[in-house]
């Protein structure tokens, strides 16, 4: 009866070793709450407790545009529990900083592109320009006059703000902040100019106000949110484009049964209509790739804003 006893336990032990996940997972986000990783990391997580039955914790881990919550995680145990939801900066920072302190490819697993995102490009309503062409015209004559917020440098409205730059050959002076909240605050005072707003519904309350004025939305089409507004290209800057994305990374060691656990459910509670409407009416478009769709994603992302980074000379320090 014992060696039965103990034959069955040993039997049972594999089993629930493979089991996961078996206790809370941390989930780091690398910006401040109400940024646009924050919100997307904690929709994510409530819906991947209630499939997985583990509690999902995010945590913020903000600071060095980054910097700090991705080293983190790059340095955490490959067992799953501890996951890392960040943005553009994930592969620009290697551009940004003279050392980064992790590689986005070489030390992490990305597990899913989980949405992307459209901005909002806003001015002060005391700045005297009513569209692009006005905007650029200004900044034309007054080189460095005029100014744009910053949820920190080589943050994502700092990298749109730069490609305006390149791409209108205008000199828009950028105002770094500890975050996206200080950022839209000191637009709304007038104490910059201009911001670009992460996800237009966050904008739309302060535009119908006639708090901000919306100069141009930065994706190629019109959102189905804010249909008046138009695009930077109808706006008067062609060729001007600027979508980011939300992606879910694990330490690069972990194991692929794990990764293609947390995928599975990823794509499953983000594919739902329910799911993707309620994502549109934030302002995301769901993307719920595979993980060698995502690592695509991101080797494509590095060719592109290396060239930009090197011919704007953006430095985060």
């Amino acid at each position: 009866m014992r060696f039965l006893l103990l034959l069955l336990i040993a039997l049972a032990a594999p089993a629930s070793g493979q089991s996961y996940p078996s206790k809370p997972v941390r989930v780091i986000v690398t910006f401040p709450p109400g940024s646009t990783p924050d919100i997307v990391g904690r929709a994510l997580a409530s819906r991947l407790q209630e499939a997985m039955g583990q509690p999902f914790v995010v945590e913020n881990r903000s600071g060095a545009g980054g910097n700090v919550g991705a080293d983190a995680v790059a340095k955490a145990a490959p067992d799953g529990y501890t996951l890392l939801v960040n943005t553009l900066p994930f592969v620009t920072n290697q551009f940004a900083y003279s050392k980064a302190p992790y590689d986005p490819v070489a030390d992490f697993a990305p597990v899913s592109m989980l949405s992307s995102v459209a901005s909002v490009l806003v001015s002060h309503p005391a700045l005297p320009v009513n569209s692009m062409k006005d905007l650029i015209a200004l900044a034309r004559a007054k080189p460095g006059a005029v100014t744009y917020g910053t949820a920190g440098a080589g943050t994502n409205p700092h990298i749109a703000g730069e490609l305006l730059n390149n791409l209108a050959k205008i000199k828009l002076l950028a105002v770094h902040y500890k975050g996206g909240g200080p950022a839209t605050i000191a637009t709304l005072s007038g104490e910059t100019q201009l911001y670009f707003v992460n996800a237009i519904p966050e904008a739309l309350p302060y535009i119908e106000a006639r708090r901000l004025r919306a100069l141009g939305i930065t994706a190629t089409k019109r959102n189905a949110a804010a249909p008046t507004i138009p695009t930077m290209a109808e706006a008067g800057l062609p060729g001007y484009e600027f979508v980011t994305w939300q992606i879910l990374a694990a330490p690069r060691a972990t194991p692929g049964q794990i990764i293609a656990t947390l995928n599975e459910k990823v794509r499953t509670v983000l594919r739902t209509p329910e799911a993707v409407k309620r994502w549109q009416d934030r302002g995301f478009d769901v993307i719920a790739s595979r993980p060698e769709e995502a690592a695509a994603q991101l080797a494509s992302e590095i060719r592109k804003w290396r060239t930009v980074f090197r011919e704007q000379g953006i430095r985060a320090e």
